[in-house]
């Protein structure tokens, strides 16, 4: 016969079998703080081998991320304060990414002031890791948000956190269940995921290919004379992006400039600032940075028409929207450029395909730059930015082509997102219903 079950008292835990019980974290673990102190070890005392020395950035999907490690000598780690890591510690992020967790299978290493590492005093540890990666503990989490900008909790907050405690045999029992159950939906999570990849790759490398060599492969091709394009049709050609502009003095112009346009200058309504967000979204329906009337007629030189093409400078780097003709009156923000093209020489949307959907345009930034990733496009950056001449009339062709292909590519990466999501929210909803005992491992197996 089943266990009965009783009230547990938590509204996001529910009814519990009546052998179990919950508490607060505090009373079943340690916990061991990051430390910022004097031995918090300096950039320069990070090195390629030794000792791990962990941050939030290095957990990734429960587990540490050992491709991407920092490490700190032996000598270092013997000398510096904060923890010593041990294998089944729970390292979990107590700012930024508040909530990120993994639990670690190294014996030795270190963390970050923004982790604690939290290690099983009488809880199964694998059990506890479980319980962290429900809704359990995300809704325990949003009461104790201190409703900053940058949010943080305490590993005092965090000892709060109520979990249910089975009798220790069955901790172990489910722990492994789940483990096992769980370890099946992350290989088909990880086949999905790689099978994403290879279309995004298949999609950029598509488009590069069919805008540098065309539609027609039996045409006679030339050499472009730039290394990173090759060979091109015959009748074809490249230029700089500079010398495909429009022909006004205001064909390319970088938004304000320091104190030009200030924090305390951006309105509650008013004439538009276009900023960084709409551009990626490519929604100018809907905005919620303003100027006034007379900061407007400043700035007016910045002003954004219909048929502008607006690119981000800074963050997501390199995506660029066309504004649509009834866009409303406003403004660039700092982090935008905005430049008029000459129809003559591309159409917008097949440019606007090249930047947002293909990796042509960012090699070439990270080439100028002479860096492995750029954080700031500048208008000498983008005006030198070389491009394919084609015929407008291939240009047709060519955008129609890609256009209808990156539709169908996308339509096939949206399903196998949201496959994705169905199977992690399945996956959690799963550890939830072992953790708090609506499932029994005896029942299910």
């Amino acid at each position: 016969m089943a266990e009965q079950m009783k009230p547990s008292g938590i509204a996001c835990i529910g009814d519990i079998p009546m052998s179990w019980k919950v508490e607060p974290i505090k009373y079943l673990v340690e916990f061991y703080n990051g430390d910022r102190g004097e031995n918090y070890p300096s950039k320069g005392e990070i090195i390629s081998t030794g000792i791990p020395f962990i941050n939030a950035g290095h957990i990734q999907n429960g587990s540490l991320n050992m491709d991407d490690m920092d490490y700190i000598s032996e000598q270092k780690y013997k000398t510096m304060g904060g923890v010593k890591l041990c294998s089944n510690d729970i390292l979990y992020c107590l700012r930024g990414s508040i909530g990120k967790n993994a639990i670690i299978d190294i014996s030795k290493g270190t963390v970050a002031s923004s982790l604690v590492a939290i290690r099983s005093i009488s809880i199964n540890p694998l059990f506890l890791f479980f319980s962290l990666n429900t809704s359990i503990e995300e809704e325990q989490r949003s009461l104790w948000d201190n409703g900053t900008a940058q949010p943080n909790l305490s590993a005092e907050d965090l000892g709060k956190f109520k979990v249910c405690i089975p009798p220790t045999d069955e901790q172990s029992l489910i722990a492994s269940h789940i483990k096992v159950r769980c370890g099946e939906i992350d290989s088909i999570i990880a086949d999905i995921e790689k099978q994403i990849e290879l279309l995004k790759q298949y999609k950029k490398s598509l488009i590069t290919e069919t805008v540098t060599k065309g539609l027609d492969k039996s045409v006679p091709m030339k050499d472009s004379g730039v290394d990173f394009i090759g060979k091109i049709p015959q009748h074809w050609g490249v230029k700089r992006l500079k010398y495909m502009l429009e022909n006004s003095d205001n064909n390319l112009k970088v938004g304000p400039f320091g104190s030009s346009l200030a924090g305390s200058d951006y309105t509650d309504e008013g004439k538009w600032v276009y900023n960084q967000r709409l551009v990626l979204d490519n929604n100018f329906t809907v905005n919620d940075t303003f100027v006034s009337e007379e900061k407007y007629k400043e700035l007016i030189s910045f002003r954004v028409y219909a048929d502008d093409i607006l690119i981000t400078t800074r963050g997501t780097i390199g995506k660029v929207a066309i504004v649509p003709k009834g866009a409303e009156i406003g403004i660039l923000h700092p982090c935008l450029i905005r430049f008029r093209i000459n129809m003559d020489t591309m159409i917008s949307e097949l440019l606007m395909l090249i930047f947002n959907e293909s990796d042509y345009v960012k090699e070439q930034l990270v080439w100028m730059s002479n860096a492995t990733t750029i954080e700031v496009i500048y208008s000498y950056s983008l005006k030198n930015i070389i491009l394919p001449i084609i015929p407008i009339k291939e240009q047709k062709a060519i955008f129609e082509f890609l256009n209808s292909k990156c539709n169908l590519i996308n339509k096939i990466i949206t399903e196998k997102e949201e496959a994705l999501g169905y199977l992690q929210q399945h996956k959690k909803s799963l550890i939830y219903e072992y953790v708090t005992g609506k499932k029994r491992v005896k029942e299910a197996m």
